[in-house]
């Protein structure tokens, strides 16, 4: 059994990370709160001017479709990977890398595939093995719609230059503070509707359906990636919360672990001592 002056250094060092572990789990959990009510005011937004304009990019043809839903054949592929700047939180970061790395050796094994990384340590892990072509960590020292914004024109341009034929978003989508889900979204190109329980709306487009789709499609794509890194963001600060917290109750029943057997030596030490003054005092007697 360790001597009491290494229980006690131990019990030192736990208690003092319990303190760490529990301060990062009350700032996650304030940081979460704006998080998840910026992403939860976003969504219904984002997803109706999403379903909107893949309605109407189904309905122009021929050469009036969009440039952003041309659709060419797979060679050349881009996956974004959505991660963050710091670790401490669980699987969070992990998860995206494994799925990065599930879609460039087996989903899309026989095409060239590039990786933009959007966060430090998606871009230390990825860099090693994969081709990154970008990183952009400094999107989360101010995210804002504009910034994002300049990352998606990107992105962009990347796909209407015939640089590559599909982009892919790969991020982890906020469900709560204890759940994240793994998402693989289509970018580029727009994926017309095709559901039959399309309702055909008497609709007047002012000045006409091309121009707005052409207006509105743009915007609509810099909405998808920023509702992705928010996505991300407010499940970062969950999965951060999470897993201070597991830190914490592990770190507090090891504390308790370590005083029991800090109490059991130093009964034990205390007992050899009276043995041995009750063994010297008999001696003595005899």
């Amino acid at each position: 059994m360790a001597n009491l002056k290494e229980i006690r250094n131990r019990i030192s060092s736990v208690k003092s990370t319990m303190q760490i572990t529990s301060a990062m789990k009350m700032v996650s959990a304030a940081k979460l709160k704006k998080a998840q009510d910026a992403i939860t005011a976003m969504r219904p937004y984002a997803n109706k001017l999403t379903e909107l304009l893949q309605s109407l990019s189904a309905t122009l043809e021929g050469d009036s479709g969009s440039k952003f839903a041309t659709q060419r054949e797979v060679k050349n592929v881009l996956v974004v990977a959505i991660t963050s700047n710091r670790g401490l939180c669980g699987a969070f970061n992990s998860n995206i890398i494994k799925e990065s790395d599930r879609l460039v050796k087996e989903e899309y094994k026989n095409q060239n595939v590039s990786i933009v990384t959007i966060g430090k340590k998606g871009n230390d892990i990825l860099s090693k093995t994969l081709d990154v072509i970008e990183n952009n960590n400094e999107v989360y020292d101010d995210l804002t719609f504009d910034n994002v914004a300049t990352i998606a024109e990107m992105l962009m341009d990347k796909y209407v230059s015939g640089e590559f034929d599909r982009i892919d978003l790969v991020y982890n989508k906020f469900k709560n503070a204890a759940t994240q889900i793994v998402m693989t979204e289509q970018f580029l190109p727009i994926v017309p509707v095709t559901s039959d329980s399309n309702v055909n709306l008497d609709y007047i487009f002012e000045p006409s359906k091309i121009e707005i789709v052409e207006q509105l499609i743009p915007k609509s794509l810099k909405t998808q990636l920023y509702k992705a890194i928010r996505d991300s963001f407010a499940s970062e600060h969950g999965a951060r919360m999470t897993a201070m917290h597991k830190a914490t109750d592990n770190a507090t029943e090891l504390r308790d672990q370590l005083t029991l057997s800090y109490n059991k030596a130093r009964q034990a030490a205390i007992t050899n001592e009276i043995l041995e003054i009750v063994g010297g005092a008999e001696a003595l007697n005899n």
